[in-house]
């Protein structure tokens, strides 16, 4: 039995050294992001182009050109989207099977928009990523060519934080320093532990 960890945050909260951290425990982590990275210079860049022309290169998926067809046009990020997930959800499946095939009691999937899109029933439990307001904030906008609309365009998309830490089974609070995110990764992967216990006892 693997226990399966959702793991989402908004942007700006930490989610991507989190997943770091389970992964630095020993955790086999699949990352949404960079299956999509990947997608996005194999399998997805016939259909991309041909969805939205004019947004590939040399075989590989302008990132800032596909944002730009798709940015505050809900209809086109819908057909995107269409495209995307299917793939991402293969190579998730493919991820399971080989934790499972490897005896992993814990694994992780770092899916960032994991309740946006229902998806939380897959998993055993949510871990939500978090931050005050205002540090997401000053994280978001010190990023390179981030801007006010851009930012707004993306918190538009996503699920308010209250909401996320109404619906999270853990939390990891990232702002107050590295050591003590890690020790509540350990904290979760200790509670983890004793629930897959208690499973493999009552089995």
């Amino acid at each position: 039995m693997t226990y399966l960890l959702g793991l989402t945050g908004s942007i700006g909260m930490g989610k991507s050294t989190t997943s770091a951290m389970f992964r630095a425990a020993g955790v086999p982590v699949h990352d949404a992001d960079q299956a999509v990275h990947d997608l996005y210079a194999g399998a997805a860049v016939p259909q991309i182009e041909a969805a939205f022309p004019g947004t590939t290169t040399n075989g590989v998926v302008d990132r800032a050109r596909l944002s730009a067809a798709v940015l505050g046009r809900p209809e086109a990020l819908t057909k995107l989207e269409a495209i995307i997930h299917p793939l991402v959800r293969a190579k998730e499946q493919a991820f399971l099977v080989e934790a499972r095939r490897s005896g992993a009691t814990v694994a992780v999937l770092d899916i960032p928009l994991l309740l946006e899109t229902g998806a939380e029933g897959r998993y055993d439990a949510v871990v939500v990523v978090t931050a005050p307001a205002e540090v997401q904030r000053k994280r978001v906008l010190g990023r390179p060519g981030m801007t006010e609309e851009k930012f707004a365009a993306i918190l538009a998309r996503q699920m308010p934080d209250a909401e996320k830490r109404r619906r999270a089974h853990f939390l990891v609070d990232t702002s107050h320093g590295l050591m003590a995110a890690e020790r509540q990764v350990r904290s979760i992967l200790n509670a983890v532990a004793g629930r897959f216990g208690r499973s493999q006892r009552a089995g």
